[in-house]
């Protein structure tokens, strides 16, 4: 009799315990809400018109001194153009085609500083007598002028010299020397602190 009671109770503990757990697992598990621990930044504070002001006075600063070191820099450049050297072939007052070049990057220069005024001095290496080597000299420079001049720059600006051979900047004899030494100078004789640069 115990255990045909068993055998009918059976079942139906098996169904409760099914039930049971057919609940556990449709029940959804309380979850505390877990407190939020990131931190939000504040909003950046907006600049005030003193730094405001301020970024813009070293911004102004700034660029002034910029167009200041470049106009410097291109004034230096222009005086450097009006000082080069231009070179001769051996007993030669025709101008090359660097010489050419070089007088031509000085035009537009004297143009915008008609208070520059230049002084021209002509050299000859050592070949030729002194007298000859004067006289060539004083070619070359000559030459140089009348180049300038028939691009716009008065020749009243522009004073000639020749120290013929007595002037080298290159010693000793052969090609090298000799062809550093047939030459034409310049020298800003005035107009020289207030030069202004050419309007492009």
């Amino acid at each position: 009799m115990t255990s045909s009671r068993f055998v009918r109770l059976a079942p139906a503990a098996v169904s409760l315990l099914s039930i049971v757990a057919l609940g556990a697992c449709r029940k959804k598990p309380q979850t505390t809400p877990s407190a939020d621990t990131t931190t939000v930044a504040p909003p950046p504070a907006a600049p005030n018109a003193d730094s405001i002001a301020r970024a813009r006075e070293a911004f102004v600063r700034d660029s002034i001194a910029r167009a200041n070191a470049a106009n410097a820099a291109a004034l230096e450049r222009a005086r450097a153009a009006l000082a080069a050297t231009v070179y001769f072939d051996f007993d030669s007052s025709d101008l090359r085609e660097d010489s050419r070049a070089s007088l031509d990057a000085r035009v537009p220069i004297l143009r915008a500083n008609p208070g520059v005024r230049l002084l021209v001095a002509g050299h000859t290496d050592e070949r030729g007598s002194t007298e000859y080597n004067l006289a060539l000299g004083q070619r070359r420079a000559a030459t140089v002028r009348r180049y300038l001049a028939d691009r716009g720059v008065a020749e009243a600006r522009i004073e000639i010299v020749s120290f013929g051979e007595e002037r080298p900047v290159a010693s000793g004899g052969g090609e090298s020397a000799w062809a550093q030494n047939r030459r034409a100078e310049f020298e800003i004789t005035a107009g020289a602190e207030n030069l202004q640069l050419p309007r492009p």
